[in-house]
């Protein structure tokens, strides 16, 4: 689930590697996160077919099949780099048979068949949709009746850096992600979005909602400080053009693999956003 996650159109190949890294990180540091929203799910009977939408390289795919051990899911994304990690995980995992991967672009009218599910889970790719009202519908659609749909929203990248930064450059994580906005406000307008409204409007009763805050100190994973890095990373790109030369220097700094002040190396990291899930029942 983040920020860099599994889009629903096209992607470069080098674009994909660099998402899938971030993509493989988010589901090892937050993986207590992603169990406990499957644990939340009001299911009034454990589903059997399950469809990923945007599944990136398998985060809530390989949750879902843990949390429902008779289940099948059908793992959907853009990008054809993204499923082949996602196979190859499945069949290390000894899950192949469970899992059935379809490379689509759904934001084309027509879907796919992906059966009649039980369930259907979107971990930030809703907002990826270029209409996403019309793919609300398609959902409410392909979901069995009584089915349940999971929306999984972010508030944006996580923040890592403490609010008093020890290189002199206080603040300067949240100015990167403020000199984002205009490209993400462009790119993905609709990340971050109350979803609830929507999914009304699509036909669909919203039986609840939560809001779950992560706050997960580095010194618990090392891949804390990569997760870190590869964030950051991404924001650079985005941030380049608006950010003061300064404060690229100071990013640059701390995206030194090899530097003194590398994220790589610090140790008073901590993982902090807010993710929003809305579950809601086709009735």
């Amino acid at each position: 689930m983040t920020h860099a996650h599994a889009h629903a159109h096209t992607h470069t190949h080098h674009d994909d590697r660099g998402q899938a890294e971030i993509l493989d990180l988010d589901a090892e540091v937050l993986a207590e996160h992603i169990a406990s929203i499957t644990a939340w799910l009001p299911l009034r009977a454990e589903p059997r077919r399950i469809v990923d939408l945007g599944c990136g390289t398998g985060a809530g795919t390989f949750a879902l099949l843990e949390r429902f051990p008779e289940a099948n899911v059908t793992a959907v994304d853009a990008s054809a780099g993204h499923l082949q990690l996602l196979r190859e995980k499945a069949c290390a995992r000894g899950v192949s048979d469970r899992v059935r991967t379809v490379q689509a672009d759904l934001d084309l009218g027509d879907w796919p068949d992906l059966g009649t599910p039980d369930l259907v889970w979107a971990s930030a790719s809703m907002h990826h949709m270029a209409d996403p009202d019309r793919a609300l519908r398609s959902v409410h659609q392909l979901l069995a009746p009584g089915g349940l749909f999971a929306v999984v929203e972010l508030d944006g990248f996580p923040r890592f850096l403490p609010a008093d930064a020890p290189d002199g450059r206080p603040g300067l994580e949240e100015r990167a992600h403020r000199a984002t906005d205009s490209f993400h406000a462009e790119h993905v307008p609709h990340r971050g979005a109350d979803w609830g409204p929507m999914l009304a409007a699509a036909g669909f009763t919203v039986e609840d909602e939560r809001t779950v805050t992560v706050n997960i100190e580095g010194n618990r994973s090392e891949a804390v400080g990569r997760y870190a890095h590869g964030s950051l990373q991404r924001i650079r790109g985005a941030a380049e053009a608006t950010l003061s030369p300064q404060d690229l220097a100071a990013l640059d700094e701390l995206l030194d693999a090899d530097g003194p002040h590398s994220v790589l190396r610090r140790e008073d990291l901590t993982v902090r956003t807010d993710r929003t899930v809305w579950a809601a029942r086709r009735t």
